[in-house]
């Protein structure tokens, strides 16, 4: 067989360095290649100058929640380090231990405890120390105490037709705004302003009926999200790698039509240039790549669908007990910590 040319080459090995292609049977090129000598003419050894230059973050996208922000100029791995700190490792407030004094609701105790533990609460959990093994009784450095003390009751004032229990009783809904802070020790004095209390005011704990009440106190402890889900800060943290969709030949007329339909809304548009209706890749980021047009005959080979190796587009949905920039700083923290420990111990361990 003739030898390729050497452009063409070249030309294959950036496509196979930069790109995961995604063909209609499968993906092309997903194994990492952040290694030296993978592909020849390549300096691809680490280099810290080179990183610095090619390496950025983006803040695209940042409410109260929710942010979502590109990391570009990483290996998957770095990336997916950062998603699995955010959901496991940076750590919360939540409740762990429930006193039950009374309960005569038909909700079981430890039903109840399950639901409280996963009521987000409003509490810094960079001010707590995280609690001894074995310690019963927590101390104002490590824990947070709340009571959730409610009975319900007759509305002696209902009208006695009425059908609807929100009329008939008083106290038959309870919410986590039933839940009050109990300060522990000096926690007034450590906390002067503090607001501890859960995220959400309407979240339905349990339903009473009259004569019915629940008495219990609750310990909330610092904790990470690998030992409990009830600890972990985000409802979501994930990555996507940035679309990046190229029309190999002019698509045109119906055919545009057709392709424009295959992708999510605003990722192709129309241009109509001399009479005729040119398709055009307005923002291929939206896509969410259902490969719809391989199904068409005539437009599989014209378009190539390929994903960016490197740029990653991250979403972080707080559960509301931080801000999503301040998890992300955290996660930042926490890695930098395992690489510092991961060098102690190197310096620590004598060398044969």
């Amino acid at each position: 067989a003739p030898p390729i040319a050497p452009m063409a080459a070249r030309r294959s090995a950036d496509e196979m360095r930069d790109r995961v292609v995604l063909g209609e049977f499968g993906v092309r090129n997903v194994h990492t290649t952040d290694f030296p000598g993978n592909y020849p003419g390549y300096e691809d050894a680490w280099d810290q100058r080179r990183f610095e230059e090619a390496f950025r973050v983006d803040v695209i996208r940042e409410e109260e929640d929710t942010l979502e922000f590109d990391m570009v100029g990483i290996d998957a791995a770095i990336a997916n380090a950062f998603r699995r700190i955010l959901l496991a490792e940076v750590p919360t407030m939540a409740v762990e231990k429930v006193f039950v004094y009374n309960n005569t609701s038909i909700v079981q105790d430890e039903i109840l405890a399950h639901r409280l533990g996963l009521i987000p609460i409003r509490a810094d959990p960079r001010l707590f120390e995280y609690r001894n093994q074995g310690d019963q009784e927590g101390t104002e450095i490590d824990t947070l105490q709340f009571q959730l003390k409610i009975k319900c009751k007759r509305n002696p004032q209902a009208a006695k037709e009425s059908s609807d229990p929100d009329e008939l009783y008083f106290n038959h809904k309870v919410y986590s705004k039933h839940m009050t802070w109990v300060p522990l020790g000096n926690q007034t004095d450590l906390f002067p302003d503090a607001d501890f209390r859960p995220v959400h005011d309407d979240i339905l704990i349990a339903l009473l009926r009259p004569g019915q009440e629940i008495d219990v106190l609750m310990h909330c402890v610092k904790g990470i999200g690998e030992d409990h889900a009830k600890f972990s800060p985000v409802a979501t943290a994930s990555y996507r790698l940035l679309p990046d969709i190229t029309l190999l030949q002019p698509i045109e007329d119906e055919a545009a039509e057709t392709l424009q339909k295959c992708f999510s809304p605003g990722v192709i548009e129309i241009q109509n240039i001399n009479g005729k209706k040119v398709a055009r890749v307005a923002n291929a980021r939206l896509d969410t790549f259902s490969r719809e047009v391989f199904r068409h005959e005539g437009l599989k080979n014209l378009v190539r669908l390929a994903r960016v190796r490197n740029h990653y587009i991250f979403s972080v949905e707080s559960t509301g007990i931080l801000p999503p920039d301040v998890l992300v700083s955290e996660a930042i923290k926490i890695l930098m910590g395992k690489c510092q420990r991961f060098l102690n111990e190197l310096d620590s361990v004598p060398m044969e």
